[in-house]
């Protein structure tokens, strides 16, 4: 144990380190709830979470470098785990026994060489990703709205949840948020009622709830939030 910490926490090593614990107590929060994963399957796939133009810049290199269509933080949570992976065992079998400043030169060369390999096999593990993020892009059409679905997340509140809609063909899998005091349970059956383009998820109610909105569907637009 003290030397896997000796060698992560040291050049080249640690970069990749910060990186990739980075990643993971990002998705943790995103799993918990604290932080809203609401940006999965919105935009051109290229980045979902592209609200600055950072972001938008780290996407589209990610797209070049053949990572697109997937969100951000999971092409850097692949990229940061494979270049640890390969600086780990670089540094542990070869770099450590050398001296100090060989080893920061060569390590630096093994930081930017791993994002290489990194980026290959990243790609391959992103390719049956990308198929499963089609089925969570929002389809913002009228014929969706009215329509009746299932709870497939453990639950369906005003912060967070998802539900899967028969389309007629492989299905869908929305994202969906409940009224405020309102909650669904996995396997309930739920109506979407209105899409929140600015926030990409719908608006549902429970199934035998409709009448007690304010506005009916008809009268929602789809693409705009009525106040």
């Amino acid at each position: 144990m003290a030397e896997f910490l000796e060698v992560a926490l040291s050049y080249p090593t640690l970069p990749y380190s910060v990186v990739l614990c980075f990643a993971v107590i990002y998705w943790m929060l995103a799993a918990t709830g604290i932080i809203d994963e609401g940006g999965i399957g919105s935009g051109d796939g290229a980045d979902f979470h592209s609200g600055a133009d950072g972001a938008s810049g780290l996407a589209g290199m990610f797209a070049r470098m053949g990572l697109g269509g997937a969100p951000t933080m999971l092409v850097v949570l692949l990229l940061a785990f494979f270049g640890w992976s390969i600086t780990y065992l670089v540094q542990l079998f070869f770099l450590q026994p050398l001296p100090a400043l060989l080893r920061w030169g060569i390590g630096t060369g093994v930081a930017f060489a791993a994002l290489i390999p990194g980026a290959i096999v990243s790609s391959w593990v992103l390719r049956p990703i990308r198929r499963f993020l089609m089925k969570l892009r929002a389809v913002p059409q009228e014929n969706i709205l009215g329509k009746v679905g299932q709870v497939s997340s453990p639950e369906v509140t005003a912060g967070h949840g998802y539900a899967s809609i028969d389309d007629g063909g492989a299905g869908l899998i929305l994202q969906v948020r409940a009224q405020p005091g309102s909650r669904f349970e996995r396997g309930e059956r739920v109506r979407l009622v209105r899409y929140l383009p600015q926030h990409n998820h719908y608006l549902v109610v429970g199934e035998a709830d409709l009448p007690t909105l304010d506005i009916p569907i008809s009268q929602v637009s789809v693409g705009k939030e009525k106040h």
